[in-house]
C-alpha cells in the first residue's frame, strides 16, 4: 500500500536551560492512505510531539519526515504553512472556531488562505457541512450549536481543502459520551471512504473505532497493532 506518512528514525530534543530532555528517541511509522490511526500514550510519552511534527508545526532535531511524498524536513516556514494548508486537516479538543463567525465561513477559513474565490469557496464549504451531517446550519453561530454541532464544523473545515490525511487530537475530549460516539462514527464514516486519520487519544474507548492503535512510551513506540476495526 502507498505511504501517505512516513516517518524514520524521528528524534526530537528539547533544550532547558543547559538540560536536554529527549521528547522522541527515534520513532519510525508509516501511515498507508486510507488509514485510521489512533496513537495513544501517557502524558510526556511523546505522542504530543509526534502530533506536531506530523502537523508540521515543529521540527524533528533529526530523522525523515515524508508527507505524501514530500520531504518536509528541509522546507521553510512559508513552505510549511503551504503544505498545511493544502495536504492537512486539524481537528482539535477545544473546536477552534471563531465565535463571532457563522459556521458557514469557519469551515470556508482554509479555502480563504490557499486564495480561492468566495463562490468556489461557498461551494465547497456548503458540500463539507452536508458531508458531515449539518446542512441548514450553515449560517448559525458556534454559540448556537451543541458541542457535537461545533466539533462537526471543525470536521468540516478539516475536510474542505480535501486533505490527504486529517490529524484529530484528543477530538471527543470536551464531548459527552454519547456524543463523542457520534463524533467518532463520523470519523469511521469518512475513513470508510478513504479519508486517512490520524488521531491522538487517552481513552481506550476511542482508540478502538481506528483501525490500527500505536502505543507510545518514554519517547518510544511500545505497541503498533491492528485492531480488526479498519474499514
Amino acid at each position: 500500500m502507498t505511504s501517505v506518512i512516513s516517518l524514520s528514525d524521528i528524534r526530537r530534543v528539547f533544550t532547558m536551560g543547559d538540560q536536554q530532555f529527549e521528547a522522541l528517541k527515534g520513532v519510525s511509522f508509516d501511515v498507508a492512505i486510507g488509514e485510521f490511526v489512533a496513537i495513544m500514550g501517557a502524558s510526556g510519552s511523546g505522542k504530543s510531539t509526534s502530533m506536531n511534527i506530523l502537523g508540521c508545526l515543529d521540527r524533528p532535531t533529526s530523522g525523515t519526515y515524508l508527507l505524501d511524498g514530500l520531504d518536509v524536513g528541509g522546507m521553510t516556514p512559508n513552505q510549511l504553512a503551504d503544505i498545511r494548508n493544502k495536504k492537512l486537516g486539524f481537528v482539535f479538543q477545544g473546536f477552534n472556531l471563531l465565535a463571532r463567525t457563522p459556521a458557514v465561513e469557519n469551515v470556508e477559513l482554509p479555502l480563504v488562505y490557499a486564495g480561492l474565490h468566495s463562490k468556489e469557496r461557498r461551494q465547497k464549504a456548503l458540500l463539507a457541512m452536508e458531508q458531515v451531517g449539518l446542512a441548514g446550519k450553515e449560517n448559525n453561530h458556534p454559540s448556537q450549536l451543541s458541542g457535537g454541532q461545533q466539533q462537526r464544523v471543525a470536521i468540516a473545515r478539516a475536510l474542505v481543502n480535501n486533505p490527504a490525511v486529517i490529524l484529530a487530537d484528543e477530538p471527543t475530549g470536551n464531548l459527552d459520551s454519547s456524543t463523542s460516539a457520534e463524533i467518532m462514527n463520523l470519523f469511521t464514516a469518512l475513513n470508510q471512504q478513504g479519508i486517512t486519520i490520524i488521531m491522538v487519544t487517552h481513552e481506550q474507548d476511542v482508540a478502538a473505532y481506528a483501525g490500527r492503535q500505536i502505543t507510545f512510551r518514554d519517547g518510544k513506540i511500545i505497541s503498533d497493532h491492528l485492531t480488526g476495526q479498519a474499514a
